[in-house]
C-alpha cells in the first residue's frame, strides 16, 4: 500500500509505512491513527469533530423511532414504506459513491452505518406489517419492493471498482487523491472510477430528496404524525447539518482550490443540506398535525349537548 514513505490510499482511510511527522507535519496523531486523515489546524479539527458528531446523531436518531414503534405498534401505518426504501437506496448509493469517488474516510464510515440502520428499520417495518396484517396484497407488494432494493444494494457492492486498488501518490502529504491537481484554480480531472462514483453519489442525492416526499404525503393524507417520532427527524437534521459543515470546513489539498473541492463533493453536500430542508418541512407538519383530528365528531356533539332541554 505504501513504500518508501509514500502515502497511499487503500480501501478505507490511509496507510503509510513512512514517518507520520513528514507525511502530516503538525497534524493530530490520534486523527491520523484512528481516522486516517491529516488534521493540521483548527479548521481540520473542527471538520473532524463535526463529522464525529454527525455519526453520533445518525447512530441515535433511529432509537426514538424504535421505541415509539414498540410502544404504539403502528409503524407500518405511521411510516411510508417508500420513504424507508428510497432512504435505503440513497444510503446504498452514497456508500458506493463515497468509496469510488474517494471521499473523506469519515464519509465512508458514516455511509456504512447508514445502510445497517436502514436495514434494521425496514426489518421492524416488515415485522409490524406482517403482525398487523391489514392488507395482504399491499404487504406482498411492499415485500417485492424491499427485495428489489436489497438486491440493488447487494449488486452495487459487487462492482469491480469496489475491490481495493492501491494508489501511489507523490512524496509528501496528500489529503485526497481525487482532488490532487497542479493548478489550484482549476477543477481536477475525473478518472473513470471517479466519474462512476460521482454519478452514483448524484443518484444518492436524488433518492434522498425523493425519499421525504412519500412520508410528507403520508402525513398529509393521515392529517397526523402519530406513530412517527419527531426525534428521528430532529436528530437527522442535526446530523445532516454537522455532516455538511464537516465537509465544508475540511481544508482542500495544498495544490487545489476551494472551487475544485466543492465541485467534487457537490453530490454529498446536496444530499445532506437538501435533505435537511425537506426535513424542516416535515418538522412543520409535526406542528400542524400535533393535535390529531377528531375521529368521531357526532359523539363529540352528543357529549357537548345539554342534558336537559330548555
Amino acid at each position: 500500500m505504501a513504500t518508501d514513505g509514500v502515502l497511499a490510499r487503500g480501501t478505507l482511510g490511509w496507510a503509510s509505512g513512512g514517518n507520520f511527522t513528514s507525511l502530516c507535519p503538525n497534524g493530530s496523531k490520534w486523527v491520523w491513527d484512528g481516522l486516517g486523515e491529516c488534521a493540521q489546524d483548527g479548521r481540520d479539527m473542527a471538520s473532524v469533530y463535526l463529522g464525529l458528531l454527525s455519526i453520533v446523531c445518525f447512530m441515535v436518531s433511529s432509537l426514538p423511532q424504535y421505541w415509539n414503534s414498540w410502544k404504539k405498534g403502528n409503524m407500518d401505518s405511521a411510516l411510508s414504506v417508500w420513504f424507508l426504501l428510497l432512504w435505503l437506496a440513497g444510503d446504498s448509493c452514497n456508500l458506493v459513491g463515497s468509496f469510488l469517488a474517494d471521499q473523506l474516510p469519515l464519509q465512508t464510515y458514516t455511509a456504512v452505518y447508514y445502510v445497517l440502520a436502514d436495514l434494521l428499520m425496514l426489518t421492524m417495518y416488515t415485522y409490524y406489517k406482517l403482525r398487523n396484517r391489514r392488507a395482504a396484497g399491499r404487504t406482498a407488494l411492499n415485500a417485492v419492493g424491499v427485495s428489489c432494493i436489497l438486491g440493488l444494494s447487494a449488486s452495487l457492492t459487487r462492482l469491480p471498482g469496489l475491490s481495493p486498488q492501491p494508489e501511489m501518490s507523490p512524496s509528501g502529504f496528500r489529503s485526497r487523491s481525487l482532488l490532487s491537481t497542479a493548478d489550484a484554480g482549476a477543477i481536477a480531472t475525473f478518472t473513470t472510477k471517479e466519474i462512476v462514483g460521482f454519478s452514483i453519489g448524484s443518484l444518492s442525492s436524488v433518492l434522498y430528496l425523493c425519499s421525504r416526499l412519500p412520508q410528507m404525503y403520508t402525513n398529509f393524507r393521515r392529517k397526523s404524525t402519530e406513530g412517527v417520532s419527531y426525534f428521528l427527524f430532529a436528530l437527522v437534521i442535526l446530523g445532516n447539518a454537522t455532516y455538511g459543515l464537516s465537509v465544508l470546513l475540511k481544508n482542500p489539498d495544498q495544490s487545489q482550490g476551494e472551487r475544485s473541492y466543492l465541485v467534487h463533493h457537490l453530490p454529498w453536500l446536496i444530499g445532506s443540506l437538501g435533505t435537511l430542508s425537506l426535513d424542516l418541512i416535515i418538522s412543520i407538519q409535526f406542528l400542524i398535525y400535533r393535535n390529531p383530528p377528531d375521529q368521531n365528531p357526532s359523539l363529540h356533539q352528543e357529549e357537548s349537548a345539554p342534558l336537559i332541554g330548555s
